[in-house]
């Protein structure tokens, strides 16, 4: 079972990326962790429903054969024991999990019909560097909550 971040674009902003950065480290500890960015698509001089597919489409290709969650305010919320409890379950059902971040325009349809679930980090729309932060600080969490460690209180 390995974790994969399917993301759409890189941190533009240090401060943020930095932040990605460590607690995708730390998460890193607990699960098999694989990050996949993939390219933006342009915006100019196409709609948001193109601009949607084409990035879905790059996610897609990358995440082929595992459960597909993605990330969206209006999906299901957990708290973060039983994120933990699911993350353990699927390790103990040997199965790959991708968690897909969008990128600026939002999740394309077919992005949405793939899904498994539809998972909610905040009950706000996130920008995406922002989103990927909190997954991945919900993901080291989990880790921790999983082997009984004191971080989560």
């Amino acid at each position: 079972m390995k974790l994969i971040v399917a993301a759409v674009g890189r941190p533009r902003n240090a401060a943020l990326a930095a932040a990605i950065e460590e607690y995708e480290e730390r998460a890193a500890k607990y699960w098999p962790l694989d990050v996949r960015e993939v390219k933006e698509e342009s915006a100019r001089n196409a709609s948001p429903d193109v601009v949607q597919a084409k990035e879905a489409e790059r996610v897609l290709a990358r995440i082929d054969g595992a459960i597909v969650i993605v990330c969206d305010e209006r999906g299901k919320t957990m708290t973060s024991q039983v994120f933990a409890k699911f993350l353990q379950a699927s390790r103990e059902a040997a199965r790959d999990v991708a968690f897909v971040i969008s990128g600026a325009f939002g999740l394309a349809e077919s992005l949405r019909k793939r899904a498994q679930t539809q998972l909610s980090l905040a009950p706000w729309t996130l920008p995406h560097e922002l989103a990927r932060l909190v997954l991945a600080e919900q993901l080291y969490r989990a880790g921790t909550i999983v082997r009984g460690e004191p971080y989560h209180k």
